[in-house]
């Protein structure tokens, strides 16, 4: 597939999402202050940013809310508390994830909801499920994504099962997902490449989600779009789950569309993101998540490992290759 565009041009088509809280949440369990979440709102409308993830619609009957934060749930009424009525050009996204949502009870009619974008999280077993979650959610009004994970433990004729089952929903974009960090900027060519034909064959956009265990969240979130993935997740200071995501003022310092500005994110990341890291908040690159990455394994052992402050890799290494 020929690339999309250079260094030197924009592609009007490009969109990027910031999933600071979403996944970010899963550093901190979802306690950011009100402060935090309406800063990031002002500054992502600021930004240019084309969608703000404001967390999980999880069930509160399979998740204690006295144990997450708000965000986990983002109830609709907590949203438009931060956003009002949100006459910007941003919109508003949530994440439902396949088995951990009520999304025929709590997830209302798009024009009761300040909420624009449902992104429907699944594995490749459990597409049927998410296909219902998909059709409930567009017959609803809103935008639909379906975000594929840990594809780097699936295998081929399930994924291009699976994505075959999405082109014929009305789901409007699919989502490359690196759930691991394992992955290389060759393997998202050659995934890109099959995500796009199945885009070009049903009218779908298609999505990039990195994570950064090896370093190469930005990389390959450059790499696919590139190859003509045009929604991009990201996050502030690269917060998320365990390594961690594509940086939004990496990609943001990349992408020469100039509807979108660096500045007013360099701001909060000095406000907002370095407070939070003081405060105890861990996430980012260490040796335990490129082990974890390197050996294709989801990062739990990493992140408890990382949360002991572990020096001792050697040890941690011999320990995660005895469970591959």
């Amino acid at each position: 597939m020929a690339q999309k565009g250079d260094l030197l041009s924009f592609r009007p088509d490009i969109k990027v999402l910031d999933a600071t809280i979403r996944d970010g949440g899963l550093v901190n369990d979802f306690y950011f202050s009100d402060e935090f979440i309406k800063a990031l709102y002002k500054v992502n409308v600021k930004a240019g940013v084309d969608y703000m993830e404001f967390g999980y619609r999880a069930d509160k009957d399979m998740f204690d809310v006295d144990k997450f934060g708000k965000w986990k749930f983002c109830d609709d009424d907590d949203i438009r508390a931060i956003v009002g009525d949100n006459d910007t050009d941003l919109k508003i996204s949530i994440m439902a994830d396949v088995g951990r949502c009520n999304y025929k009870q709590d997830i209302h009619p798009k024009d009761e909801s300040p909420v624009d974008l449902v992104r429907v999280a699944t594995y490749v077993n459990t597409m049927p499920a998410a296909i219902d979650m998909i059709e409930d959610a567009h017959r609803k009004g809103y935008e639909t994504t379906c975000n594929i994970m840990a594809i780097s433990n699936a295998k081929e004729s399930d994924i291009l099962g699976a994505l075959d089952m999405l082109g014929k929903s009305p789901v409007d974009g699919i989502y490359i997902v690196d759930s691991y960090g394992s992955l290389f900027p060759e393997q998202i060519r050659n995934i890109s490449e099959q995500y796009l034909e199945i885009g070009e064959k049903y009218g779908k956009y298609i999505g990039m989600h990195a994570h950064n265990n090896q370093q190469l969240a930005f990389a390959n979130t450059i790499e696919a779009l590139t190859n003509g993935v045009s929604y991009l997740d990201a996050t502030m200071k690269g917060m998320g789950r365990g390594a961690g995501n594509c940086a939004m003022e990496l990609l943001l310092g990349f992408l020469k569309n100039p509807k979108y500005q660096l500045f007013p994110v360099l701001q909060f990341v000095e406000k907002y993101m370095v407070p939070l890291e003081e405060q105890g908040a861990i996430w980012g690159y260490d040796i335990p998540y490129m082990i974890t990455g390197h050996l294709n394994q989801h990062p739990r052992t990493a992140i408890a490992a990382t949360k002991e402050q572990r020096k001792d890799y050697s040890s941690f290494y011999m320990e995660v290759v005895d469970k591959d």
